[in-house]
């Protein structure tokens, strides 16, 4: 276990449950997701996953300055560190619109944008943000199966034309999450993915046929990007591959991405000859998932079967090649709330804790 890529060498410094994170792995991820969209412009991560400023930083350093978020919080956060281009995904109503205008007013240096699926949000934005003598970018939210928000693609063309009128607000581009797809067969995962799309295009042309405009178009979330990386004017927006997770690996093994981001635990009580637990409960890794919530690297046989609060109950083989106090290192099923769950992240370097980083974006605000 020593030569594990995961072992930390000083794991005594470090309580549990934690948070743990491995840069060198993140980078490697950055770098095999450019690869795989063939040019750095053509990507607009999204930062639910992560919610940290330094790992943001390093998507920055890779040449990636386009970013997708679902928070206002998480949008400051960008807006921090000098992001260029911030969509927030998800339709600001009630006080996040003014929450919004307060970042475009803050935050100068940053393009902000958000979408929109309905007349009633837009006409809101409209009269708040001409009211400021400012003009906000808006993405048209289409609902191409995923059955969530947004708006079915043959309505959108009325919207279109309505926003069209509109004072204070824009429309800049098109935004059609395809989570719903995520089939393990890449042939199969790829004629959904171009069924869906065709719907997409559709509302291209017959917007085209109104307007000479070069709309943009994010769509593609991690395991559906690589479908779309021979179309034309589309930008995608992965989140989960910067950190990776057991779900995604087994869903979409075709995929080059590594576990950049662990949960470790310890056993706090051995149980009998097959049974022990652990102090990782609901509120150390996503519960919203059928158990196993996580896979233990260093215990490939252990079983979860029983989870509260603050405990996890593990079935093992023979309980007594475990001591009380063991350290087990575990990877999420769902990565992403399990970071939310957490203030900060240990950073491990050379099989050492070396920092810690905070999850900033954690909080459902910061400033603003």
């Amino acid at each position: 276990m020593q030569d594990s890529w995961y072992t930390i060498s000083n794991i005594d410094k470090i309580d549990s449950p934690s948070l743990v994170i491995y840069p060198e792995r993140i980078k490697e991820n950055i770098r095999q997701l450019i690869l795989m969209a063939e040019d750095v412009q053509r990507i607009r991560p999204h930062v639910k996953t992560n919610k940290i400023p330094e790992v943001c930083k390093l998507m920055q350093q890779a040449g990636i300055q386009k970013f997708k978020c679902a928070t206002i919080a998480e949008a400051e956060m960008l807006a921090e560190i000098d992001a260029a281009d911030v969509l927030l995904a998800h339709q600001p109503v009630g006080p996040k619109a003014d929450r919004l205008l307060q970042l475009v007013t803050n935050f100068p240096d940053t393009q902000f944008s958000c979408v929109i699926d309905n007349i009633t949000t837009a006409t809101i934005l409209s009269e708040l943000f001409s009211k400021h003598n400012l003009q906000l970018n808006t993405f048209i939210d289409l609902n191409i199966g995923m059955n969530r928000s947004g708006i079915k693609p043959e309505a959108a063309l009325v919207l279109y034309k309505q926003v069209k009128s509109l004072a204070g607000i824009r429309i800049i581009g098109l935004h059609a999450y395809d989570g719903h797809i995520r089939d393990t067969d890449l042939a199969e995962r790829k004629r959904r993915s171009d069924e869906a799309f065709a719907k997409v295009d559709w509302l291209v042309k017959e917007i085209a046929a109104i307007d000479n405009t070069d709309l943009q178009i994010v769509i593609g979330g991690s395991p559906s990007f690589p479908t779309h990386t021979k179309r034309k004017n589309v930008v995608y927006s992965p989140g989960t591959f910067v950190f990776w997770d057991w779900g995604y690996k087994h869903i979409v093994p075709d995929e080059p991405f590594e576990y950049a981001a662990l949960v470790i635990t310890r056993i706090i009580s051995i149980i009998d000859e097959h049974t022990f637990c652990t102090d990782l409960g609901h509120k150390a890794v996503a519960a919203e998932n059928p158990l196993p919530r996580v896979h233990f690297l260093n215990a490939p046989d252990a079983v979860p079967y029983s989870q509260s609060e603050e405990h996890l109950v593990v079935k093992v083989p023979d309980s007594s090649q475990w001591n009380v106090g063991d350290v087990l290192y575990g990877v999420p099923v769902h990565i992403c709330p399990t970071v939310a769950l957490y203030d900060h992240a240990m950073v491990i370097e050379n099989h050492e804790k070396v920092a810690c980083w905070r999850v900033v974006a954690r909080s459902r605000k910061i400033t603003i």
